[in-house]
Order: C-alpha cells, then sequence, then structure tokens
C-alpha cells in the first residue's frame, strides 16, 4: 500500500501518487458504473425520457458509489450512522464530478440516450462516458487525498479491526525475543557458571593432592632380618 495517501503522515499537504489517486477513482467509478449502466438499461427497457433516465442512473450511481465504500467501514465495526458520513465525505465529490462528465458526454452524443439496448452506440457512447469520467475524476481525487479529504478519511477502515491488535501483537512479540537475548547476555549467568566449573577444578585438584601426599606418606618400621 503507498503510505504517502494516507492523511497525517505530514502535516497540510502530503504527497500523493497518481496509483493512488487512480485506484481511489476506480473504486468510485465500480459504484459509478453500477448504477449508471443500470439506470440506463431501465430508462431505455422502459421508455422513460431522457431526463428521467439520466436522474435515475444519477441516484442508483450514489446508491451504489456509497455502499461499496461503506462495507469495509461496516467490518471494522464502525455503527451504520458513522459510516454513512464516512461514505459521503470520501465519495460526494468524487461521484458527483463522474456522473457530470458521463451524463454530459450521452447527450453530447447524438442518438445515444435513443439508442435501445441492443445498438452498439448505446454502449459505446456509455463505456467512452465512464472512461472520460475516470479520466477527468483522478487528479480531483488526488487534490482531495493530499488534504486528508475525499477518500483519504475511508483508508484508516480497510485494513479491517484486527489490524491494530496485530501489530500490538507483533510488538509484544519483539519485546519477548529482546528480552530473551537480555537474559542470555545477562553477565550474572556467565559468572556463576565459570565459578561452578572453578569450583569443579579445585576440588579435582585437592583430591589429587591428597592422593599423591598419602603415596608418599612413610610406612611402618621395616623388620631386617638376623644374621646368625
Amino acid at each position: 500500500m503507498d503510505h504517502s495517501a494516507h492523511p497525517g503522515h505530514a502535516a497540510g499537504h502530503t504527497t500523493v501518487s497518481w496509483r493512488t489517486a487512480a485506484a481511489a477513482t476506480l473504486h468510485c467509478l465500480t459504484g459509478c458504473a453500477i448504477g449508471e449502466v443500470l439506470g440506463m438499461i431501465l430508462g431505455t427497457a422502459i421508455g422513460w425520457s431522457n431526463l428521467t433516465t439520466i436522474v435515475v442512473s444519477i441516484v442508483l450511481a450514489f446508491f451504489f458509489g456509497y455502499s461499496l465504500t461503506m462495507r469495509p467501514v461496516l467490518r471494522a465495526g464502525v455503527g451504520l450512522g458513522a459510516a454513512v458520513g464516512v461514505a459521503l465525505a470520501a465519495d460526494t465529490v468524487s461521484i458527483a464530478v463522474m456522473e457530470v462528465i458521463d451524463n454530459a458526454f450521452m447527450f453530447a452524443v447524438p442518438g445515444a440516450l435513443d439508442a435501445g439496448l441492443t445498438d452498439a452506440l448505446f454502449w459505446i457512447s456509455l463505456a467512452a462516458s465512464l472512461v472520460l469520467a475516470f479520466v477527468v475524476t483522478v487528479p480531483v481525487n488526488r487534490w482531495m487525498i493530499s488534504k486528508g479529504k475525499g477518500h483519504a478519511v475511508v483508508h484508516q477502515y480497510h485494513h479491517g479491526p484486527g489490524h491494530d491488535g496485530h501489530a500490538a501483537h507483533s510488538a509484544d512479540h519483539h519485546g519477548h525475543d529482546s528480552g530473551h537475548d537480555g537474559h542470555a547476555a545477562h553477565p550474572g549467568h556467565g559468572s556463576s557458571d565459570e565459578g561452578h566449573v572453578g569450583h569443579g577444578a579445585g576440588h579435582h585438584e585437592h583430591a589429587g593432592h591428597d592422593e599423591h601426599a598419602g603415596h608418599r606418606a612413610p610406612q611402618g618400621p621395616q623388620e631386617h632380618p638376623e644374621h646368625h
């Protein structure tokens, strides 16, 4: 993960990579595309007016965009009300820019909104509108994330609820290893071992000395045979 995308790594403006901005925009585009395509399909199939079709598409785009953002937030244990607030802060500007661009493009292409679902013009125009919306929204998201806004507010929830606990466990494990190394390096243990060895050596030397002294001890008086 690109850590430069996280707000708080630096005060004020932070450097955000284009890759991070593109990933955030793609996340928004997924929800927008689902709602936009569904709305266009419904409007074309049912025969709604162009205005009704666009309004429904925009509503569905916001609905699916917010829903995709709320999923990791809710999994992190955040309440529904707070999760809605996070989604509104993260996606509103991004989705709004996308909707303006792709619907304006669909309006600009002659016959795109009136084309049927089996007409290639409809699908080509819709795909092109989403690509154009993505290209325009990437720099917008990059600027917002650098200010700690937009998708920057939802990044902390992407790791899940166990992330902090895992980090704490790793830190505790590291401390245990350090303590073990310190125990092994404690000078008192080495001195104690050396003392035991020295004591054993001294005891062995003392026993050897006693044995040597016994070997040289004077023997009792010897009897000499009498000469006749």
